[in-house]
């Protein structure tokens, strides 16, 4: 039972801060624009859909998640799933996730690049029941159970490399000796290092890479893994702080219970006996407690007390650490 309390509590937690790179709820009731993706059928609008329909669309079918935005309230951001037709689409490159369920990709915010805020999202993701599309992205990051995924698109990084190499190759082979272009190249080769243009080209983008890493704007790698992970651990050092918590204080009532009963029977005993020994030994005998004196009781009633004592310190402090791991989970969780 305890174990399932420290577990309930601690995905409770959890769940409660990364929601903010999740959409809950598709509340927004702004109508839905056609464009040249998708083409509305009736009246010149999209329709809502519900989200759990959009991964078993049918063929021809497209849905835009729409995020609509409040310039003076930005808390008060809401989306919305719209269906239609399938427009032209092939200016986006179709992006999938391995092992990812795709019914979680409807509700993941979705990242033009590493290291944006939550709020920073794409304002228009389609969706066709396999695939994920936005508008000049060729791969993407998002947010599925607290863990960052990447969004490709096949060939999308090979790509660039490739072209440069065949544009390369181009230009060696159809220069001509006689071409006053060609002469210029020879001229300027002089100046030209060993070391290939590309290879410069890659070390820049190590080096603004580092950068980035350094100036902590990369929310999505190590840094933020390393963040998300030591949330995680806190969330669970609070639930598991609570239980015990609940536990100490469990065991203090039963021994403030313990000197309340305790106290009580010495408190009949100095009342009815006034002071008088022999009467306060036959009061004991009568209650049953033929081995103690008055003494005894009270000695008892002083153990009680510090017994309570002793499980109400420890109480408060499980529930003081509790508190400090959920302060410092949230900090971490929205960093």
């Amino acid at each position: 039972m305890k174990r399932s309390l420290f577990w309930a509590l601690c995905l409770s937690v959890v769940s409660a801060f990364a929601g903010s790179y999740d959409i809950e709820e598709f509340e927004a009731k702004d109508s839905g624009s056609p464009d040249s993706y998708i083409t509305a059928e009736f009246g010149g609008e999209l329709k809502t859909v519900p989200a759990d329909e959009v991964e078993s669309l049918q063929d021809g079918r497209l849905v835009v998640r729409q995020k609509f935005e409040d310039p003076f309230d930005a808390s008060a951001t809401t989306y919305q799933l719209y269906q239609g037709g399938a427009g032209d689409l092939s200016s986006m490159t179709a992006l999938t996730a391995d092992g990812v369920d795709y019914s979680k990709l409807v509700k993941a915010k979705l990242y033009p690049r590493r290291g944006m805020k939550p709020e920073q999202d794409v304002e228009k993701v389609y969706f066709d029941g396999k695939a994920v599309y936005a508008p000049g992205l060729t791969t993407a990051i998002a947010f599925v159970d607290g863990s960052p995924v990447t969004l490709k698109g096949e060939g999308a990084e090979e790509a660039p490399v490739e072209t440069a190499a065949k544009a390369s190759n181009s230009d060696d082979e159809y220069c001509d000796d006689d071409d006053e272009d060609c002469e210029d190249d020879e001229d300027l080769s002089q100046y030209k290092t060993t070391a290939p243009v590309r290879g410069d080209d890659s070390r820049d983008m190590a080096a603004s890479s580092a950068a980035d890493d350094a100036s902590g704007v990369d929310r999505f790698g190590i840094a933020d893994e390393v963040r998300f992970w030591s949330a995680v651990g806190l969330s669970a050092l609070a639930a598991a702080s609570i239980v015990l918590g609940i536990t100490q204080h469990s065991e203090a009532n039963k021994a403030k219970d313990a000197y309340d009963d305790l106290s009580e029977l010495n408190d009949a005993l100095l009342a009815a006996c006034k002071g008088d020994r022999g009467c306060e030994i036959a009061m004991s005998e009568k209650a049953g407690t033929t081995a103690w004196t008055q003494a005894d009781l009270q000695q008892r009633m002083k153990t009680n007390k510090k017994t309570q004592d002793s499980y109400a310190t420890a109480r408060n402090i499980w529930f003081g650490l509790a508190g400090a791991s959920i302060a410092g989970a949230v900090v971490l969780f929205v960093w």
